[in-house]
């Protein structure tokens, strides 16, 4: 397999975003842009990355060492143009041997598709590959010349004629490059422009003044959006939702209501999983087969096993695993616990840091009391245990299988396997002393109105 050499540039500023986050460490389907770019990346076959950041650009440099740990970073401390923004990652491409592919760090929906049919095409021999989209409004973009089929040159949009600029066919800015190509133009690329910068499609012009071979591929425009706003960051994340949403449909996973269930760029769902409406999947989820996940559940960093059901109106937070069969009902919320095969926490409770064993029943409003104010604490119910509605447990705490739990009890104290547990004040009856309340309360009433 031939070598590629990924260069992705993230030096851009971003200032339509109007945030303190730098542009590209905004999020599409819970990933930063850049972390989709360094997946795709990683996915087409890239042998090594090259990143090339802004000045000041320490949050950027760090995410994207968390993908890539082995990348080359450089900086780019002036914008001059994407041209001399390549040449930043010199060390990088200089003893290349194979096939060096730009890409942009604010474009997170290119797909590894493209990039294989980028180095195919340079494999078969051309010497330069373009990424071509046709747009609804080339404005302000680049075209690409051709003729006879044959990539001729580049045109930015304030240089171009007015013949020029009726042409549909535009830049998506990335390109493949032979590595000997690349070499052979990057430093022969001038400024001599509207905006004298070095721009990177300059480098067409030169390699076909080369008697280089020079193509280029057509996208669909959707996967080349390049984000350089809040509206475009919608538009991206809006196609993201629709291109995973077939993605699951295909594999085998109902959705009712297809365009009201959001994934993240994680989420794993095997066949036969059934999602109602209103569904939002966080990062790190994953559902097991036969699972339903009915509406308006939230569910993050948690594992539902199969056959299992969530909701509705669930929430699952961080680590919380749950066992083939079990059912986590209304209005409960789980977080970093484990609920056991066939167990039911069927409304309105709270399990947070707690093992529950397999056929334990929940009842309503229990809650695991995890925290004293400094530190979480750890509670566990063993098999076929019943806990009683209304009941707090005081973690650390430990209830054993078979025991009983009675309702509207506070246990602070271990419960043995097979036990009763009543930790609630004894219920005494006063006979007629509610109507004496109700008589003494409606004199005084009256009273006060002077009656």
């Amino acid at each position: 397999m031939t070598e590629l050499l990924s260069i992705i540039l993230a030096a851009g500023e971003g200032t339509r975003m109007r945030s303190s986050t730098p542009k590209v460490l905004h999020q599409v389907g819970g990933l930063p842009m850049i972390g989709h770019v360094l997946r795709t990346a990683q996915s087409a076959g890239a042998s090594s990355i090259a990143l090339v950041v802004g000045a000041s650009s320490e949050r950027v440099r760090a995410s994207a060492m968390a993908a890539a740990p082995d990348a080359l970073v450089s900086e780019q401390h002036e914008r001059l143009g994407t041209g001399h923004a390549v040449r930043q990652a010199q060390a990088a491409y200089a003893t290349a041997k194979g096939n060096v592919i730009v890409l942009y760090a604010d474009n997170p929906l290119v797909s590894p598709k493209t990039l294989a049919e980028i180095a195919k095409r340079l494999d078969d021999g051309a010497d330069i590959v373009v990424v071509a989209y046709r747009p609804a409004d080339p404005t302000n973009l680049g075209r690409l010349l051709t003729l006879d089929g044959r990539l001729v040159a580049i045109r930015e949009h304030k240089d171009a004629s007015e013949e020029e600029r009726k042409i549909d066919l535009c830049n998506s800015g990335i390109m493949g490059f032979k590595a000997d190509a690349l070499r052979g133009v990057i430093d022969r690329i001038g400024n001599a422009n509207a905006k004298g910068e070095y721009y990177l499609t300059d480098a067409v012009e030169l390699a076909n003044a080369d008697g280089r071979r020079v193509e280029y591929v057509e996208a669909d425009p959707a996967e080349v959006v390049g984000v350089d706003d809040r509206s475009k960051l919608a538009q991206a994340e809006a196609t993201f939702q629709e291109l995973r949403r077939a993605d699951f449909m295909a594999a085998g996973v109902t959705l009712h209501d297809p365009k009201s269930v959001w994934f993240s760029y994680d989420t794993e769902i095997a066949q036969d999983v059934t999602i109602e409406p209103n569904v939002v999947f966080g990062p790190g989820v994953k559902i097991d087969t036969g699972a339903v996940i009915h509406a308006f559940s939230h569910l993050e960093g948690a594992h539902v096993g199969a056959n299992a059901s969530v909701g509705p109106f669930a929430r699952l937070r961080p680590g919380a695993n749950l066992g083939e069969g079990a059912k986590i009902g209304n209005f409960v919320e789980v977080k970093k616990a484990d609920i056991g095969k066939g167990a039911k926490v069927s409304h309105l409770s709270y399990i947070g840091d707690a093992s529950i064993g397999s056929d334990v029943n929940i009842g309503a409003g229990v809650i695991t009391v995890n925290y004293d104010g400094y530190n979480k604490h750890q509670t566990v119910i063993g098999n076929n245990a019943f806990i009683g509605s209304n009941t707090s447990l005081i973690a650390p705490v430990n209830v054993g299988p078979g025991a009983l739990v009675g309702s509207g009890s506070v246990i602070t104290d271990d419960v043995e396997a097979d036990a009763l547990a009543l930790a609630r004040g004894r219920q005494v009856n006063k006979p007629g002393r509610a109507k004496d309340i109700f008589a003494a309360a409606k004199a005084e009433k009256l009273n006060k109105k002077g009656l």
